[in-house]
């Protein structure tokens, strides 16, 4: 038996939350069509410049005041196999999630690294359930 090997290199952690409704209609993304444009995303990357973007995907739910969206986190590390300067895989990272973004009709996303928060925003509309229309 080949004996373990061990790598360790300084913790990074980064989480993206997007919003599974298309705008903030009614309209319901597939998961499984995400999966498929980050993965055409990672082969694109790992062809042109050699960078291999690991992500984990759960499912979650975002709720605020009338707000109950389902949602789709990504979750990154600095993967010892593939290491990237800090910068650099927050740069990926901010790109894939503006890939996404366009794509996917995301007015917003939110990425959460270990000393920032980065909201990445293409409008400033806000969930209507968020803020409701007064009654009058």
């Amino acid at each position: 038996m080949k004996p373990v090997t061990r790598k360790a290199m300084a913790p990074f952690r980064a989480s993206v939350y997007m919003g599974l409704q298309r705008g903030y209609g009614e309209e319901l993304l597939d998961k499984q069509e995400i999966i498929s444009r980050i993965q055409q995303y990672q082969d694109t990357r790992i062809r042109e410049a050699d960078i291999y973007l690991s992500a984990a995907i759960s499912d979650t739910t975002i709720v605020l005041r009338g707000q109950h969206e389902p949602h789709l986190v990504l979750g990154f590390i600095n993967y010892p196999k593939f290491p990237m300067e800090e910068n650099a895989l927050k740069s990926e990272i901010e790109q894939l999630a503006t890939t996404l973004m366009m794509e996917f009709a995301q007015n917003r996303m939110v990425i959460a690294y270990p000393d920032e928060t980065v909201m990445l925003e293409q409008s400033e509309d806000t969930d209507w359930r968020i803020h409701p229309e007064p009654s009058i």
